[in-house]
């Protein structure tokens, strides 16, 4: 069988897939919670962390690609901006997921509640002359 793409939707998945790889590193976390107090330069957001001025170049490039950073050069300063945008598309995703399984929990739930009421159903009622040792009521039949 063959798969057909369509082309909107590979994009769509690639921005997706990009988001959700920019947001797996706690770093890129941490310089995303920073920008979204407001616009830094690159040194600034780099001075918290215990790494060297390329690994932090590494971390912003993932998160430009991602659409999450953007980036301005002013003068001799980069300017780093969160980009709220991408993450709409992560956050439809994410509801899309919560329903399906919010359904997939509720059938189950559906399930199991069925099948207990046709376990107790299915279960002989317990004789109370069984539990007495089978005594009946204490007439014999001889």
């Amino acid at each position: 069988m063959v798969k057909y793409n369509h082309p909107t939707r590979v994009a769509d998945e690639e921005r997706l897939n990009a988001v959700f790889a920019a947001l797996a590193d706690p770093t890129r976390r941490a310089i995303i919670a920073r920008l979204a107090e407001g616009p830094s330069s690159v040194g600034d957001l780099a001075r918290p962390f215990d790494m060297s001025w390329p690994a932090v170049t590494k971390h912003l490039k993932v998160l430009e690609r991602s659409g999450l950073v953007t980036r301005e050069k002013d003068g001799r300063v980069h300017r780093c901006r969160f980009e709220p945008g991408p993450m709409e598309g992560a956050r439809d995703w994410m509801e899309q997921t919560r329903a399906f399984w919010e359904e997939r929990f509720d059938q189950l739930a559906r399930y199991l509640e069925i099948q207990a009421i046709e376990e107790s159903q299915a279960t002989p009622q317990a004789n109370p002359q069984a539990i007495r040792g089978g005594e009946d009521n204490g007439s014999r039949g001889d």
